[in-house]
Order: C-alpha cells, then sequence, then structure tokens
C-alpha cells in the first residue's frame, strides 16, 4: 500500500527527487511503497493476472511481471488490459534482462521498466579482460548508444525506469575495474544514471541488491553518498535478493532494509521470499509500519520510529576481551532472559545459567550518566553490559567504550517488548540487527518471558547467522523465482533443505535460472540452478561441475556431489 503526503519527513539522510510511475509518487516525501513480482509464465494470462490481483489486495502499490523476451513483453498489453477490466490500475513493471528490444516494446505499455545494468549491453562472464581507459570509455559509450531509443521512448510514453544492480550479475567490465564488491555495484548504477541525466531522462530509480546484507547495506550507504554528492538524488528501491523462505528470508529481508530506513535512505521496498509473492506483502507492510506516523490530517507520512533511527555510522572496530565463555574470540553469544533471570543458550537449543558478573545499563543511563559508566567499567575489565536501548544510543555506547579503550563485551537487547515470535523477529532485526549487520556486539539478548523459549532461541541464532554474525546451521541462498524458473522451486527448495539442512556451516544455492544465478551464489559452496527443459546444472564454488541432470535426479546428485567433495557429515 501507498500514500501521499507533502510532509517534509524527520531525520530523512537521503532526500530523494519525486517521481511518478503512471499516477503514483515515489520518492521526495512521500510513504514508503510496498511492491513484489509475479512468478507465473507471463504468457499464462489467467494465472498472471490472478496473482497480480492477489499481491494488490495484499498491499502492492505495483506488480512486476518478467518479460524475457520480445513476445512476453508485447503479452504485457494483455495483461494490462485485463487488469483495468477488473478495475486494478496499479502501475506494471517489466522486469528486463538481455533482452533491449524488449525493453523497448514493454516500454511502450507498462509505466516503469527494470533493466540491469550487467546485462542490458554487457555481458557477466565475457571473454575480455583488462580494459584499457579507452577501451573502457568506448564501452559507455556504446551503452548510451543503446540506451537512447529506451529512453526516447520511456520519454514519450512518460514510462519510468528502474536502474536494478544485482550483486550477482555485474558485468566483466565492471568487475575488472573495481571487483565484485559494493564499489562494483555502485559504479555500475552510476553509470547508466549518468547517461541517463546527459540524456535529459530523469524519471529514474535506483537499486542495488545482494543476497549477503552486509554488501546490500554497504552498496546502498555508498550510492546514496555519491548520488547526493552528483546532485542525481533518484529514490531507491530497497530488498535484500535471494534471501529464501520462512524466518531465515524474513530475518535478512528486514534485517538488511531495516537498516537503511533507519538512516533514511529508501524510497519502495520489496521483501523477496522463496513463497508466493503475496505472502511477502505482510513482512513488507510490517516493516514501512514502523517508519510511518498519521499526522493530524489522518495521512500516513515517513518517520524514523526514535528507537530505530541510526544518526552514526561505525568507522572503527573495538576488540573485546574475553569474560568466561562472553567476547574476546568467543563466538557472539545468545542470551535468554526469562522470568527475571539470563541464560545462555547453545546451538542444539539448551541454556544454562549465565556465571559471568553482568552490568545492566539502559537508554537513560547510556544517555544522562555515561561518564560515571565508564568509570566503573574501567576498574572492571572483566564485567559484560547488557545494553537495554535504541539503536542510536548503543552505537553511542560502543563508541564510547572503544574511545576510552575499553575491552568489555557489549550485550545487544532490543527496549520493546514483544508479545509474540512475529514481532519478536521483526523488532530485533531491526534493532539490534542494524548493529549486527556492522560488527557490533559480543550478544544479543532475548526476552522469553511472553514467547516460547525455544522460538527466542531459533531466532537469536537466526538472526546472527542472517547478519553474518555467526553462522550456526546451513546456509541456504534462494531466488524468488519468477517467469523465469521452469521448475517449482519452492518445493525444490524445501527438498534441499530436508537433505542438507544438517551441513552446518555449508552454503548452498538453490536458484530458478541463470540471470542472477551463479553469481549471486558466488559465495555459495554448491548450487543448484535451472537450465530450463527439465534440466539442472550443478556448481562447486562458481563452477558448473555437473551439466543438464534430469530435474528429478538433482537433489541426490547435488548430495552426491557434496559426498565426492568431502563436506557431507552424518545426518
Amino acid at each position: 500500500m501507498c500514500y501521499n503526503s507533502a510532509e517534509k519527513p524527520d531525520h530523512m539522510r537521503y532526500h530523494s527527487l519525486e517521481v511518478k510511475i503512471g499516477m503514483l509518487k515515489i520518492g521526495g516525501n512521500n510513504p514508503i511503497c510496498l511492491q513484489s513480482m509475479t512468478n507465473t509464465l507471463t504468457m499464462d494470462t489467467r494465472a498472471t493476472v490472478d496473482q497480480a490481483i492477489r499481491m494488490i489486495e495484499a498491499g502492492s502499490a505495483m506488480v512486476r511481471i518478467t518479460a524475457q523476451g520480445p513476445k512476453e513483453a508485447a503479452h504485457l498489453q494483455v495483461i494490462k488490459g485485463q487488469l483495468k477490466a477488473l478495475k486494478y490500475n496499479v502501475p506494471l513493471i517489466a522486469d528486463i534482462h538481455y533482452s533491449p528490444e524488449a525493453a523497448e516494446i514493454a516500454a511502450g505499455i507498462v509505466e516503469k521498466v527494470r533493466i540491469n545494468p550487467g546485462n542490458y549491453v554487457d555481458r557477466p562472464n565475457s571473454a575480455k579482460l583488462n580494459y584499457s581507459d579507452s577501451e573502457y570509455e568506448a564501452e559507455l559509450e556504446k551503452i548510451s548508444k543503446s540506451l537512447a531509443p529506451l529512453l526516447s521512448i520511456c520519454k514519450e510514453y512518460g514510462t519510468a525506469i528502474r536502474i536494478g544492480v544485482n550483486h550477482g550479475s555485474l558485468s566483466q567490465r565492471i568487475v575488472d575495474r573495481y571487483g565484485d564488491t559494493p564499489e562494483g555495484m555502485v559504479q555500475s548504477a552510476l553509470e547508466f544514471t549518468r547517461i541517463c541525466h546527459k540524456q535529459g531522462f530523469h524519471n529514474l530509480v535506483l537499486s542495488m541488491k545482494s543476497s549477503n546484507v552486509r554488501v546490500m547495506v554497504s552498496a546502498y550507504l555508498m550510492l546514496a553518498e555519491k548520488l547526493m554528492a552528483e546532485g542525481l538524488n533518484y529514490p531507491l528501491h530497497l530488498g535484500v535478493t535471494e534471501a529464501g523462505d520462512g524466518e531465515d528470508g524474513r530475518l535478512k529481508s528486514v534485517a538488511g532494509i531495516g537498516a537503511l530506513l533507519a538512516r533514511g535512505i529508501g524510497d519502495t521496498i520489496r521483501v523477496s521470499l522463496t513463497e508466493d509473492p503475496e505472502f511477502e506483502l505482510p513482512v513488507a507492510n510490517a516493516i514501512a509500519d514502523r517508519f510511518h506516523q498519521l499526522n493530524e490530517k489522518g495521512e500516513i507520512v515517513r518517520m524514523i520510529r526514535p528507537d530505530l533511527l541510526v544518526s552514526r555510522e561505525t568507522d572503527y572496530c573495538r576488540e573485546t576481551s574475553a569474560c568466561g565463555i562472553i567476547g574476546g574470540k568467543n563466538p557472539v553469544a545468545v542470551l535468554i532472559r526469562q522470568n527475571g533471570q539470563y541464560f545462555i543458550a547453545d546451538e542444539e537449543n539448551n541454556v544454562s545459567p549465565l556465571i559471568s558478573e553482568m552490568l545492566n545499563v539502559d537508554e537513560a543511563m547510556i544517555a544522562d550518566k555515561l561518564h560515571g559508566l565508564l568509570s566503573q567499567l574501567s576498574t572492571n575489565p572483566a564485567m559484560v553490559i547488557l545494553a537495554e536501548a535504541g539503536a542510536d544510543k548503543l552505537r553511542m555506547l560502543d563508541k564510547a567504550l572503544f574511545q576510552n579503550e575499553l575491552k568489555n563485551p557489549l550485550i545487544l537487547k532490543s527496549p520493546v517488548v514483544c508479545n509474540s515470535t512475529q514481532e519478536m523477529l521483526l523488532e530485533n532485526s531491526l534493532n539490534p540487527g542494524n548493529l549486527l549487520i556492522d560488527g557490533i556486539g559480543s550478544g544479543i539478548c532475548m526476552d522469553a518471558t511472553e514467547v516460547p523459549l525455544s522460538d527466542a532461541i531459533r531466532i537469536g541464532f537466526g538472526l546472527l547467522q542472517a547478519t553474518r554474525m555467526r553462522i550456526s546451521k546451513t546456509e541456504f541462498i534462494a531466488c524468488p523465482s519468477c517467469g523465469r524458473t521452469l521448475f517449482n522451486i519452492q518445493e525444490t527448495l524445501q527438498q534441499v533443505k530436508a537433505r542438507t539442512g544438517h551441513l552446518k556451516g555449508l552454503k548452498i544455492g538453490v536458484m530458478g535460472c541463470i540471470v542472477n544465478g551463479p553469481g549471486e551464489m558466488a559465495d555459495a559452496d554448491y548450487g543448484y540452478v535451472g537450465a530450463g527443459n527439465g534440466k539442472v546444472n550443478l556448481y562447486k564454488g562458481k563452477v558448473p561441475v555437473k551439466r543438464g541432470v534430469p530435474e528429478s535426479e538433482a537433489v541426490e546428485a547435488l548430495v552426491e556431489l557434496i559426498k565426492e567433495n568431502g563436506d557431507w557429515k552424518g545426518e
């Protein structure tokens, strides 16, 4: 859902320009808009229309549909016509990879076209390496000429463009010069943005998606800074791509998207889950609700909730000393508070009483009594600090500890009382999730007073894994699928999880197609990537080692591949 407002939000670090997507206004002072993407075959009109309606009724302000080629792009006219006939008039977005022709056709039909700089003109993994400066400039000129027809059509029809960078599909030219890095993602977006701007096209939105939450946040922060510096501050669309499903997918998405909204960065959001797209919208809405409020006119406006606000960045790495099994080189801890007592949890869902000496501090103590607190800690180097406060105060405390060379371990705790498992997941992913992404904290504390103990432990370890602070189980990287996916990825992901979910520390990618598959799972140990026509390619790292495996045999073939490489452990 999206609401319009002319009020200026507080604490917005990134002041985006307003852009129109059809009749919908995004960016500027407008509230956060939600969107999702169909996963039906685009040529299956009924299935696509029905799913789009479910998405709209769940709160999607825009609907994205894949257009693999000219035929699918032209068919968007049929889908749009049927939706309009049923009184559904939300903007449609064509998702384009590899095909400028499809983009140009779609631009005359839908309200927005998403293009990927990594494969619109350039190609990932091309044979060309080591571009000279003159060769690099020649490639940019080639891109400019290739974009010109699309920009002309978009100007004629009032169509917006999203420059959608994916970490998994950076062009070889970008990787050659900037590496497979957040900077590479940013430079890829900037190149296309500058070309559009130079050609007088300003109806732009940008995105920087990655399955790695830390890479995603880093890329958006860098992009926002550079866009503001160049006066190119177009709206930003946020999302963690290939987040997976269930709690794990939600933890990644809420932590990544929330960390940016807490800094006043982001205008539209999508929660990408390997589930039916209508199930993404309640999660996205729950995130947006925490960054909105009602004004005196009853309108929904942007507002960063005070305990979630991030106004200071981390430019240091604080070393801590071990206090028992907390801090130092110990793994980041999950503490549990239950009935006024504190316990430490292990990865097998057991808890034991906490024996370390611990000092409890809250928001008021950090704000008003910080000097005295630091003095007390200077004489108690073996004391653990449990800080229950908003994100900014937690950051203030950690930086003060660093500046005073105090190595006491810091346990982070949300100040919000959670009465359900879902609320615990959301609130803790937002705070202290944003600190964990920045590498802050020797542990987190989950309150199991109103939530089942097993849920609190599971969410605690899941959040540490989502933010890459501690790996305690298999890591699954899985795309939400789209019309390019020719197998049931939701069912396949569950099969892969059932067979490999006990392989702690292993990263396994399950991807629908080759668009982002091999690249987005580049840091995965093994990959399962759809190859079309009932076939699957299996990867060891970045290398395809088994091609054209029949889908019916692919899960077991993946298990055998893991065993062949010595990474299998007993079930």
